[in-house]
Formats: structure tokens, C-alpha cells, sequence
């Protein structure tokens, strides 16, 4: 598969606040998303969960899905158990032609607390990574031999999020887990994106695109702000409209082969889908051309 561009749904309506965006249609979100000439979708909350009514929803619009994410709880089952609970998802994302899940730690995040800062989120006692680790990579070969590589998602507010906690997840695992390389997590996380990108662009397996506002994000670390709120406050934006080199970041991709992402967490009252998504799309484009990179 050849480099193409997606979006996600959260762009129009929220998963983590179904509240924003909650009035959108999916056809609105759809049609939009074509119209800009998105090639694919992420799955929303909004989404048929059966495939062949996703086939039909998506096939209106000549979209495709792009992934999944699935909301893991390893640290708490085994790789068999945490296998069995993604199976009804594994099944659809084969159904629908995706190579790749989009996985998250989530038994104990944060990331859905309005009452917690980031600067609480979960930390895992340095003892307990190897085991960790070695369930992850059970994990890994029992989706990759079912036909979908595991591309491990570093958000905020889980026990994956700074630079060190991705090198220590991309060292101590094997190549049968992938990294889903999220910029604007990245950032926020006070990582570099450019430099991952650099390090592991191998085993990167999917990617979301969301820029940063410097200042926001300024403003959410030094208040300690919950997740959820740095979204209702702009921290996130569309490729373009904030502090990511996109040129830079793409250079290590030159053999990347797989789906690029717009994944702006915005609230759509005060940043309108249609509007926001295109600039977005339009930035990846020119930013994918001086890279070097063909689509």
C-alpha cells in the first residue's frame, strides 16, 4: 500500500466527549471528509460496528477505514485474555482490509479525567516493565500471526507517553510491535517527534498528524492541566497551524508504506471540521511533496 491520506472522525465529533461535535451527522462528517479528498476514515463513536454496514456507510463516499484504536488492558490480563477481548475488532479491521491496529494502555490512564493533571498520569515502577513487555510481545505475534500488526499508540495520560517511555517501549520490544507515531502526543509529551520519526521510521506502522499551540500548551503544562482540557482549549490543531515541521518529519519516511492520519482533538463549535480538516490536507500534501515523498 502506497502512502494515503485519512482522517479521523474525532475531527467532527469526540469519542473521549461525545458531547462535542455531537450534533454532527456521520453523512456530514463523510461527505466532508470526501469532498476534501480524504482517502479513508478512523473509526468514530458514530460508526456501524458491522462490516458490511460499514462497507456500505463508507462505500457512499469512496472512503475506506483506515484503523481501530482498542482500549488495552494488558497490564491487568494476559496476552491470550487481552488477544480474546480484540477479536471482534481484529475480525471487522480484516473485513475492512486494514493491516494495523491502533492499541493504548488504558487500564490505568488518565487521559479521560477532567479531575487529574498530566502531571499525575500513571507511572510504571521501572521492576515491572520487563514483564509488561513480555506480554506485549506475545500480544504482538498473536495479532501479526492473525493478520494485523499491533501499532502501539504513546498517549497522554498512559504509562507510555515521554521520549524515554517510547525509546524504552521500542528497545525492549520486538519487531512485531509497531509504533503508531502520534506528533502531536509527541510534543505534548515533551518528545520529539522529528527525532523518532528519525530512529524508528522502520517500524512505524500507522501515523496521526496533529500540530501543537505552543502557547496552549505552554499554559497547560504550567497549570497542570487534565487531558481533556488542553482539547477544549486548543492545544491541538491541524497539521499547519502550530509548531511541527512537517517537511522535517516526513524526510525518514521514504519507504514508508501505509495510512497518514489527520487527528485534530479540537472543539468543532470554535474550529469548523470542513475548514480546519482542508487546511490540514493541504498542508500533508505540500509537506509529503518537499519531502520527497510519493503518494
Amino acid at each position: 500500500m502506497a502512502i494515503r491520506i485519512g482522517a479521523h472522525a474525532i475531527c467532527w465529533s469526540n469519542d473521549d466527549m461525545p458531547e462535542l461535535g455531537g450534533d454532527i451527522p456521520l453523512d456530514t462528517c463523510l461527505s466532508e471528509a470526501s469532498q476534501i479528498g480524504l482517502e479513508g476514515m478512523e473509526m468514530g463513536n458514530k460508526f456501524p460496528k458491522e462490516a458490511n454496514a460499514l462497507k456500505t456507510t463508507l462505500g457512499k463516499y469512496n472512503l475506506d477505514l483506515t484503523s481501530w484504536w482498542f482500549s488495552g488492558a494488558l497490564l491487568l490480563r494476559s496476552a491470550k485474555e487481552e488477544f480474546a477481548a480484540m477479536r471482534s475488532q481484529l475480525d471487522l479491521l480484516k473485513a475492512m482490509n486494514c493491516d494495523c491496529v491502533v492499541y493504548a494502555e488504558t487500564a490505568n490512564t488518565i487521559q479521560g479525567r477532567l479531575d487529574i493533571g498530566l502531571a499525575h498520569r500513571p507511572i510504571m515502577p521501572l521492576s515491572e516493565w520487563s514483564e509488561y513487555f513480555r506480554k506485549l510481545n506475545e500480544l504482538g505475534k498473536l495479532t501479526q500471526d492473525y493478520g494485523i500488526k499491533l501499532a502501539f499508540h504513546h498517549h497522554m495520560g498512559t504509562i507510555i507517553q515521554s521520549h524515554t517511555d517510547i525509546d524504552r517501549l521500542m528497545t525492549a520490544t520486538q519487531d512485531n510491535i509497531y509504533l503508531l507515531l502520534d506528533t502531536g502526543h509527541a510534543v505534548w509529551g515533551g518528545a520529539d517527534p522529528i527525532k523518532l520519526a528519525n530512529d524508528y521510521a522502520s517500524r512505524v506502522a500507522h501515523i496521526h498528524t496533529k500540530d501543537v499551540r505552543e502557547n496552549v500548551l505552554a499554559q497547560a503544562n504550567k497549570e497542570n492541566w487534565p487531558f481533556l482540557k488542553g482539547v477544549l482549549q486548543g492545544v491541538f490543531t491541524v497539521p499547519g497551524d502550530g509548531s511541527v515541521d512537517y517537511v522535517k518529519f516526513f524526510k525518514p519516511f521514504q519507504n514508508y508504506s501505509g495510512w497518514i492520519v489527520i487527528e485534530a482533538e479540537q472543539d468543532p463549535q470554535k474550529a469548523n471540521p470542513l475548514q480546519y480538516v482542508t487546511k490540514g490536507y493541504n498542508h500533508l500534501i505540500a509537506s509529503l511533496n518537499s519531502a520527497g515523498l510519493k503518494r
